[in-house]
């Protein structure tokens, strides 16, 4: 029971440091701290829609000038409706890594009124389209309307401009689903491409051959890289200390595929606090408590240390919501997922033990006298070190151990 109890305090504590990070990266004299304060992608979008429902981005200001954007904002105030437009370009690696469904979702999950949204996109995969997203329901049937607009014939040539205001005409008609069957039957036999990149009624047995490669070859290619990693852990060196191995993944990793996931956790948490029924969620305030920490981190993020503990944050969320604590993060690197148990462990140089909680494959490596893999974080001079080796005063991670090291009777006046 105390054990639950500690489990419990630790993932309440573990919101309270996420403040206690933000305060000591900026009162380190790191080069980064120097460009802290520079807001995210999502984050500056979101900050100009409150003051226009237009944004369009510099690489499309001769395609949208300003005056078509205030014209486009007239536009959409005439329509009453929460329409938002967005236009910026999207690539493969950019801060929505090319994604229109994350652009949209990260916007809107900033956004004071979140509740009542019409988003109007750019499209990551055809840059001359647009994208419809509508919540909390379809009642204007925007993704259809928007769609329909790229597909009308007297918009075949028309301008991103044009194109917009035209969706913005079709959301407020509110017959999205009508205008888009229309569409597609005036297209018939034309072998003009889809928005979703399908072929045309001629070309069902092209398209149906790409569907069953994908069908097969993505689970391969899965499976070899599931393979891969496997041979990769098995052919490790024991060592009972740390050594530089360890940091290998870590030092490989993909940020940007990290951040991703940490995007798409926080906007999760954010769905799930609002669909929550107040009356029968206890730890609804605990959640949104934990939503609002881990969108700040997010925001602020330098580095994998940062997004795990958004990720952390957001799995705080999850189980405040569920009413139940379960474990935290894998201590020693928390991009492995929830931990599976605790248990003892002495760091290198000192005498006393640590009761943390650690993955299988962690939990593994230590019962077999190997390093486990651990997420490594840049000390004071630059060097890299295990996240847990920075001094606490500067990092509330390391503070916290992601959770493992809270307890009720040491929590945050320690980690201050």
């Amino acid at each position: 029971m105390s054990t639950e109890v500690g489990q419990g305090a630790a993932k309440r504590v573990i919101t309270a440091l996420a403040a206690l990070l933000l305060t000591a990266l900026t009162t380190t004299g790191t080069a980064g701290a120097a460009d802290g304060g520079t807001p995210s992608a999502g984050q500056r979008i979101a900050s100009a829609l409150r003051t226009s429902p237009v944004y369009v981005d510099e690489a499309y200001a001769e395609a949208v000038p300003p005056s078509r954007q205030r014209q486009l904002a007239d536009r959409i105030r005439r329509t009453g409706l929460p329409i938002k437009v967005v236009l910026t370009p999207l690539t493969k690696g950019d801060a929505f890594d090319g994604d229109s469904d994350l652009l949209a979702g990260t916007v809107r999950d900033r956004l004071p009124e979140r509740r009542d949204l019409v988003l109007i996109t750019s499209d990551g995969d055809f840059p001359d389209s647009l994208q419809g997203y509508e919540w909390p329901g379809d009642t204007h049937q925007a993704r259809r309307a928007v769609a329909a607009a790229g597909f009308l014939d007297e918009m075949r040539d028309a301008g991103l401009a044009d194109l917009a205001a035209k969706a913005v005409d079709l959301v407020a008609e509110g017959k999205g689903e009508q205008r888009y069957e229309e569409a597609m039957r005036d297209l018939g036999g034309s072998a003009r491409p889809t928005q979703s990149g399908s072929g045309t009624a001629g070309s069902d047995s092209g398209s149906g051959m790409t569907g069953w490669w994908l069908f097969i070859a993505v689970p391969a290619l899965a499976l070899t890289a599931l393979v891969t990693r496997a041979a990769l852990l098995r052919s490790r060196t024991p060592s009972p200390a740390v050594p530089h191995v360890v940091f290998a993944t870590a030092r490989a990793a993909d940020e940007a595929r990290v951040r991703r996931r940490a995007e798409a956790e926080v906007l999760a948490l954010g769905e799930a606090t609002q669909a929550a029924d107040t009356a029968a969620t206890p730890g609804l305030q605990q959640a949104l408590d934990a939503y609002a920490a881990a969108g700040t981190v997010l925001d602020g993020a330098r580095g994998l240390p940062d997004l795990a503990g958004a990720l952390a944050l957001a799995q705080e969320g999850r189980d405040a919501l569920a009413g139940s604590p379960g474990l935290p993060l894998c201590f020693f690197n928390p991009l492995h997922g929830r931990a599976a148990l605790r248990t003892g462990w002495r760091p290198l140089g000192r005498r006393d033990r640590l009761d943390v909680a650690v993955c299988q494959e962690c939990a593994d490596a230590l019962r077999d006298r190997r390093a486990p893999e651990v997420l490594p974080d840049t000390d004071e001079d630059g060097r890299r070190v295990p996240y847990f080796e920075v001094p606490a005063g500067r990092s509330a991670w390391a503070a916290s151990g992601y959770g493992s090291l809270m307890s009720p009777s040491a929590g945050l006046s320690r980690a201050r």
